[in-house]
């Protein structure tokens, strides 16, 4: 089979190497669809000399470089190993691709997306996403019913990342949030915002394009931060009140600060997206208006099944945002997502 490996600083190659077979409690996938996610260029774009995956080998799968990319992806049961009864051969599926200890503090209170060994299939496991099969534990996957197809089968493992987030943030109709950048992420928390019945949305994103994309979707508030239009935004908005809820999909600094003094006493920062650079906080910001500030980290089974069951219901779309190419074009397209110039890339398998 052909698959895509890391092998370190920009250095991704597609090479023929055989198909894997499932383990005992293991499941084989013909991948069909797999997202090329911003994880994905972290590693990709790592500095020479710096690992490309921490630590290495990982401590729960054991795998090392060279590795398998793509966490995001969806595909078809064409095997399973022994002991698995929960999936049957031919059923479409989307991957959960999240590995925990099952020991540390944050799994023994059932947060193992918080685990503090975590691991993900397509990261830094045996085998990932971006290979025509992979082999993966059977409680990974989440069947997809018929009127959620394969390719939006890849995007339920990033719009769940979203899903977590707004489920955490406690937000709930009428108050009213705030979304910083958006790309895949931003445009998930918009979609999930929206299924869960809150109207008044701003998105604050310096891109064109994907300023453009929102507002297709039907975005009403979508703002150039760079504009110095986005306290009026916010205030015109809410009418004044400041909105209950900040989502940080950004990952920048610059994008985010500036985003505290928009939110209404009482309100929340909930941040979603990696930050590579440390970031200086005016703490007593938080202080006087009483802000909390939380972190969301990647999304839990439930998360995938609440996704699922908002895309069988059409709270999805693809349109606009969603390009599709082939496995010898993932190099090309992870510098197009690098400068922006595309927003999410589906390989086709």
């Amino acid at each position: 089979m052909r698959a895509a490996y890391l092998y370190g600083h920009q250095d991704l190659r597609i090479e023929d190497v055989p198909e894997p077979e499932p383990g005992p409690g293991q499941v084989k996938i013909r991948n069909a669809y797999t997202g090329i996610c911003g994880s994905d260029l972290h590693r990709y774009f790592a500095p020479r000399g710096a690992p490309t995956r921490l630590p290495d080998p990982h401590p729960l799968t054991g795998a090392t470089l060279p590795q398998v990319l793509g966490h995001e992806f969806s595909g078809t049961v064409v095997q399973l190993g022994g002991g698995v009864d929960s999936v049957a051969v031919g059923d479409r599926v989307a991957v959960w691709p999240v590995y925990y200890c099952g020991k540390c503090a944050a799994c023994r209170k059932g947060t193992v997306n918080a685990c503090r060994s975590v691991g993900f299939h397509g990261l830094s496991s045996d085998g990932g996403g971006l290979a025509e099969y992979t082999t993966v534990p059977a409680d990974m996957l989440h069947r997809l019913p018929d009127s959620v197809d394969l390719r939006l089968g890849a995007l339920v493992e990033p719009m769940a990342v979203a899903w977590h987030a707004v489920g955490i943030s406690g937000i709930h109709p009428p108050q009213t949030a705030l979304i910083s950048g958006a790309g895949p992420i931003g445009i998930g928390l918009w979609f999930a915002l929206r299924a869960r019945g809150v109207e008044t949305v701003v998105a604050s994103e310096p891109s064109l394009t994907r300023r453009a994309v929102l507002q297709a979707l039907g975005a009403r508030h979508v703002v150039d931060p760079a504009s110095g239009r986005l306290a009026a935004a916010v205030e015109e908005a809410t009418e004044g009140a400041g909105v209950e809820v900040a989502f940080d999909a950004a990952g920048a600094a610059a994008a985010i600060l500036p985003v505290l003094e928009l939110l209404a006493p009482g309100g929340r920062l909930v941040v979603v997206a990696l930050h590579e650079a440390k970031a200086e906080l005016n703490l007593s910001v938080l202080v006087q208006a009483e802000i909390s500030m939380l972190g969301a980290m990647t999304s839990l089974p439930r998360d995938f099944d609440a996704v699922i069951t908002a895309m069988a219901d059409g709270h999805y779309d693809t349109t606009g945002w969603v390009d599709e190419i082939g496995l010898d074009e993932t190099v090309s397209a992870i510098g197009r997502l690098r400068s922006g110039s595309a927003v999410k890339t589906l390989v086709h398998l």
